[in-house]
């Protein structure tokens, strides 16, 4: 072949080329790719240990089923230990109803017997069950592994993982081990700001600010619990253990103090997390303390979560509702402005898990009263009335409330009902709040007592004049004077007392009318109105009853402060919201008294076991 044909040939190689380099160019510059679609979210493995939980466990899983994930990018890894109460069935039951709906599901039942041989009790942790736990938390930590899950989630099954965002937002921290903060009645939480030498839990000052949000974010802590987040992508994080402990552990055998000792060694730093409201979790029991006890200590904190979320059990698992009772009163009424919805299905909630059977009764709205009402009810202001905080005259929002306490004396009066306890619709119950109320009734009862009206919950507002306890009596004082109608106990003869004072022509707030008629109103004027003031009241100490919200916190608002004047429909009120600051300071004065008590001695520290006997305080 000659030289002149291959340089020819050559020539056109090069030129179509070029040219297939050019219309590709060409095809790149007005063709862009396509984007590339979202990536899937991590996997996580969800563990789920029951035991004795049957009380908490539909409401627990009513959390996991609510978190706001992808299913099918979780697995469940679940297993029942030594129960003798319905939890294994329970937790069977809901495995077969949700199997579908995630990635896997692996079930790892313990089998006979029910109990531990060395065991004084079911909330009794003796160390053959403290290395059975960690046996099977270990258990599930290779499954999360072998699965090649992106994390892992531990979560204790009376934890409440109340905001549904909990898992992408502990995820989005991007930290080997992070614990969204739960909150409890108390300062209980599950992480801890400081360890002792021998590894037990230690009080420092930075725990508080953590728990109360004064300070927000996620921190460094030396101690997680309960619940927590592992981040299995991390190198470090295989060298994660809690059986068998570290060659190097040092301490009593615990399930949390090994990890937590684990993580120390492979250089994980724990952290916890309180940008949000996360969730709630019980504060833990005595060891020698019962079933019955936690279940009671559970609902407390179902109460509380009720207040602001919407808390139902898991549709996957078939719930019995307690059988409500009456606690020993002819009736409990709970006063409810039929506009207030919110308030209503909470309370009735709340009520239900509580056991307590309650009559409804439909407040009279004050806002829907007129002066042509008023004056056919007979209605007029206490001459000379002024509202001690603004110096506003009465509102007709606090008419409304009046009335509707006075229509339940009335009513007591018709039907001869010997003791009844009325509740109002803003309240928060104390932690065993029916065996306590019931046990005080038991003791007046038995004593004797002369009794007419038993506050349950009020504010105090001489804070610093100490109420004398009544003798015989456990947890009752002689009160002084008092604000707040949010619960009382009241007799027969106490209603008549009320309604014969023939309060309607000189009204005044309900909460101001009830110490004037126990003599004990710091005003002469208005007593002076009222000449029978000899009605037999006691207060519950320390309280069963505090409101849901106090003035300026995030979800107050008052039907009664927020209305109109008595006697001016023109005239709108907003007072309340002006007080803020002294009844913020008011709040502090009377949740410091209780908080006093808990505190442990100078230099004592409270070892935190698999038991949980310990307390932030």
């Amino acid at each position: 072949m000659s030289l002149g044909f291959v340089g020819f040939r050559l020539t056109v190689v090069i030129l179509a080329g070029a040219l297939f380099l050019h219309t590709s160019a060409d095809h790149l510059t007005h063709h862009p790719d396509k984007q590339e679609s979202s990536l899937l979210k991590p996997t996580v493995l969800i563990t789920i240990l029951a035991r004795n939980v049957q009380h908490s466990l539909p409401y627990f899983l009513g959390c996991i089923d609510r978190l706001d994930y992808p299913k099918d990018r979780i697995s469940i890894w679940a297993a029942s230990d030594h129960s003798e109460d319905n939890s294994t069935a329970m937790l069977q039951e809901w495995l077969r109803g949700v199997q579908h709906r995630y990635h896997s599901v692996e079930w790892r039942p313990t089998k006979q017997p029910s109990s531990y041989a060395d065991e004084e009790g079911p909330k009794h942790w003796p160390e053959s069950r403290v290395r059975h736990v960690m046996k099977l938390k270990q258990e599930a930590l290779r499954a999360a592994r072998r699965l090649w899950a992106d994390y892992i989630l531990f979560v204790d099954s009376d934890n409440l993982l109340s905001n549904r965002q909990v898992l992408t937002d502990m995820i989005a921290e991007n930290l080997t081990v992070v614990a969204p903060m739960l909150e409890s009645k108390s300062l209980y939480s599950n992480f801890w700001c400081g360890v002792t030498p021998q590894g037990y839990y230690r009080r420092t000052p930075e725990y508080i600010p953590i728990r109360k949000w004064k300070r927000q974010g996620c921190f460094a802590v030396p101690m997680v619990h309960s619940t927590y987040l592992l981040d299995l992508r991390r190198t470090e994080s295989q060298d994660l253990a809690f059986y068998p402990p570290h060659s190097q552990y040092p301490y009593n055998i615990d399930d949390i103090m090994a990890f937590a000792f684990s993580a120390r060694q492979a250089g994980v730093q724990m952290h916890v997390c309180n940008r949000d409201h996360y969730g709630y979790l019980p504060v833990p029991l005595d060891q020698h303390q019962t079933l019955e006890e936690e279940e009671e200590s559970f609902a407390h904190t179902l109460t509380e979560a009720l207040i602001a979320f919407t808390m139902e059990p898991s549709q996957y698992v078939h719930t019995t509702p307690k059988e409500p009772g009456k606690l020993g009163f002819n009736e409990i009424f709970l006063i409810n402005l039929k506009r207030r919805a919110d308030r209503r299905e909470r309370m009735l909630n709340s009520l239900a898990v509580l056991g307590m059977n309650v009559t409804l009764t439909e407040a009279v709205d004050g806002k829907a009263l007129n002066s042509s009402q008023l004056q056919d009810m007979g209605i007029d202001m206490l001459p000379g009335y002024k509202d001690p905080y603004s110096d506003r005259v009465l509102t007709r929002g606090e008419i409304g409330c009046f009335l509707s306490h006075y229509n339940i004396w009335k009513q007591m009066v018709q039907q001869e009902l010997q003791q009844v306890l009325v509740l109002e619709d803003d309240v928060r119950f104390e932690p065993r709040f029916c065996s306590r109320l019931v046990a005080i009734m038991d003791n007046v009862h038995k004593v004797g007592l002369d009794w007419e009206l038993i506050y349950v919950g009020r504010k105090r507002l001489q804070v610093k004049e100490p109420e004398q306890w009544v003798k015989g009596v456990n947890n009752l004082v002689h009160p002084g004077y008092s604000y707040w109608t949010l619960g009382y106990v009241l007799s027969l003869q106490g209603a008549k007392k009320l309604l014969e004072a023939k309060p309607l022509n000189k009204m005044l707030p309900v909460d101001e009318f009830l110490p004037i008629m126990f003599n004990k109103h710091p005003k002469d004027e208005y007593m002076q109105y009222f000449e029978q003031r000899h009605l037999r009241a006691f207060s519950v100490e320390p309280l069963l009853l505090f409101p849901t919200h106090y003035t300026g916190e995030p979800g107050y608002f008052s039907d009664t402060e927020t209305s109109t004047i008595w006697d001016d429909e023109a005239m709108e009120t907003d007072w309340d919201r002006g007080s803020a600051k002294h009844r913020r300071e008011q709040k502090a004065e009377e949740i410091a008294v209780p908080l006093v008590t808990l505190h442990s001695t100078p230099g004592e520290v409270a070892p935190f076991s698999a038991s949980g006997n310990t307390d932030e305080l």
